[in-house]
């Protein structure tokens, strides 16, 4: 087995974030179905990389083998007498500084600042989207490992909101192609199992609406329609509710 870091052309050191990140990159190169050229034997030799350090207990073994010192590797430290990028952007407070410290972040394992950077913005700066200050490319695949590390902190209604975008553009633009039903699926299971009851009724019928709008599904569609409804009864607007109920029923009936 060669070194499976550069197979995927990350460091040793890679956060789990990079990997996937790198692997979606690859793969869309590299895949029977997609490429131009394709090479069965580098796309299984990718997928098989993927999937040692992706598994910790995997990667473990591998990193013995080949001699790699995870005990410092996790952490992102820079060298002393070097600019440190990270410093500087702390220091700024404008949209784009802070959306590349997120992204910084996000990627060199301190998903955890990531998150609470990410959530301090949405809150106090209504309108800020991480989508104006990347190429679609570079803010999809960086907003979809987002969500899944919003999704891991039981973020819910944030996830949504990132990967409405996600969802929306890639339908202008289609970039994720063999990982889209992947997209679809986490929004999918995000909006059926982990809004009801875990969001304020305001915010889980605004996520509600927004799934509306993201051809998940005539099932899905009639679903979220009658879990607004549901709440709308909960609130006494006995209208709208049954406005939601008909409107998942003529769903039903196509």
């Amino acid at each position: 087995m060669r070194d499976c870091y550069k197979i995927l052309g990350v460091p040793p050191y890679a956060s789990l974030s990079e990997i996937r990140s790198a692997y979606r990159k690859k793969a869309k190169i590299l895949h029977p179905d997609l490429a131009e050229n394709p090479d069965d034997k580098a796309f299984n030799e990718l997928q098989k990389a993927y999937e040692i350090l992706t598994d910790s207990r995997s990667r473990q073994i591998f990193d013995e083998k080949f001699k790699f010192n995870q005990e410092t590797a996790w952490t992102w430290k820079p060298k002393k007498d070097t600019f440190d990028y990270r410093l500087w952007l702390l220091e700024r407070n404008d949209d784009e500084s802070m959306v590349k410290l997120i992204v910084f972040d996000l990627m060199r394992g301190n998903e955890e600042e990531a998150v609470t950077i990410f959530k301090k913005m949405n809150m106090e700066r209504p309108g800020f989207k991480m989508s104006r200050w990347f190429t679609r490319e570079d803010f999809m695949d960086y907003g979809f490992i987002l969500s899944e590390e919003l999704v891991l902190r039981q973020e819910y209604y944030d996830a949504v909101i990132i990967l409405e975008q996600v969802i929306k553009m890639n339908y202008s633009y289609d970039y994720f192609r063999l990982f889209f039903p992947e997209v679809l699926g986490l929004a999918r299971h995000i909006l059926r199992n982990n809004i009801e009851g875990q969001l304020p009724d305001e915010l889980a019928l605004d996520a509600w609406e927004r799934a509306l709008e993201l051809n998940l599904g005539k099932s899905d569609d009639a679903f979220f329609l009658e879990k607004m409804a549901d709440i709308y009864e909960r609130m006494g607007d006995i209208q709208t509710a049954d406005i939601c109920r008909t409107e998942a029923l003529n769903i039903c009936r196509k």
